[in-house]
């Protein structure tokens, strides 16, 4: 049987704390004055979840408690966010194609680098010295980290690319004719520290998923950077996806009013999630099965209500 956690039985619960620009004064303790655009978990700290707002800023939030211990202001509207594996790192997007990437335990950033073409999510690998771009000409861009030295371009969409997500189950592989024919001899060296990527690298995880405005999930096999699945539940474009710490399921979502989970393996849908708006971001917990999602939801005077809900709890 595919599904195996009762997914029909399961609830969601509400987080509130960010406020519609105006409405607060105080920013720091009263959380975001403006919509959260996506969240992440702590991959090492499972009570933990950074978000990114248009306010400029990204907040570190205790989920227990509902109060917020950290923030950074950034220079642009933020839209993307994502932890690096180890949770050393957490690297942001925003509306100008940007990338800043911030050091968790100071919380200010180490890195940032402007493109020239439009960037959406982001990723690394579960080894994090593979770093995926997403763009909006159908691209998936790969770049080593930390040099962010360009490493391959995938041809993965018709259309754009919104969304990105590394299957967590990571095992490293055998090198195959790919790679060796690809990539610079020096990076078979075990001494190598030029910052790009060694070969052995490249196969730690099984699968990552692109999500695209044509309404498709893809799924490729990172070894040889093959589409080996498409998702197709979703009728409008897709803004984002997520795997589950198991990877076996793989959560999408868009401005159709649920959102999916499918199994990874076969394709096909369990379980989808009513919502009241389109979503902006889901991400499941690095630990258990529950999913984390934030989206466009209004309160009765048309204003954002800057919440966020947690799926997979047995009572509401």
């Amino acid at each position: 049987m595919e599904e195996t956690v009762p997914f029909k039985n399961l609830h969601s619960r509400e987080y509130q704390g960010h406020k519609k620009k105006g409405k607060v004064k105080d920013v720091e303790l009263k959380g975001h004055n403006d919509s959260v655009d996506q969240l992440c978990w702590d991959p090492k700290h499972a009570e933990l979840i950074a978000t990114a707002s248009g306010d400029k800023t990204v907040r570190l939030w205790d989920a227990r408690s509902g109060k917020c211990s950290q923030q950074a202001e950034l220079s642009g509207e933020n839209i993307n966010i994502t932890y690096k594996s180890d949770g050393t790192h957490v690297a942001v997007g925003n509306r100008d194609d940007e990338l800043t990437i911030l050091d968790v335990r100071k919380f200010k950033p180490i890195h940032k680098r402007k493109f020239n073409y439009e960037v959406n999510e982001l990723a690394w690998n579960t080894t994090g010295d593979m770093f995926f771009l997403t763009t909006g000409n159908g691209t998936v861009e790969v770049l080593a980290y930390p040099s962010l030295q360009p490493v391959d371009t995938l041809m993965a969409h018709t259309a754009g690319c919104y969304c990105i997500s590394i299957d967590p189950l990571g095992r490293c592989a055998p090198t195959t004719s790919y790679l060796l024919d690809y990539l610079p001899k020096r990076c078979s060296d075990k001494n190598n520290h030029s910052g790009v990527l060694s070969a052995a690298s490249l196969y730690c995880a099984r699968y990552f998923a692109v999500g695209s405005a044509d309404s498709l999930v893809s799924l490729w096999d990172i070894t040889e950077m093959l589409c080996v699945r498409t998702f197709t539940k979703l009728e409008w474009p897709v803004r984002t996806i997520s795997f589950n710490h198991t990877g076996e399921f793989i959560a999408s979502a868009s401005e159709d009013l649920f959102i999916d989970i499918s199994n990874v393996q076969s394709g096909r849908s369990v379980h989808q999630i009513p919502c009241r708006a389109a979503m902006n971001s889901v991400e499941w917990n690095p630990k258990y099965n529950l999913l984390a999602y934030a989206g466009d939801d209004k309160n009765k005077y048309q204003a954002d209500e800057g919440v966020f809900r947690i799926f997979g709890f047995e009572s509401a």
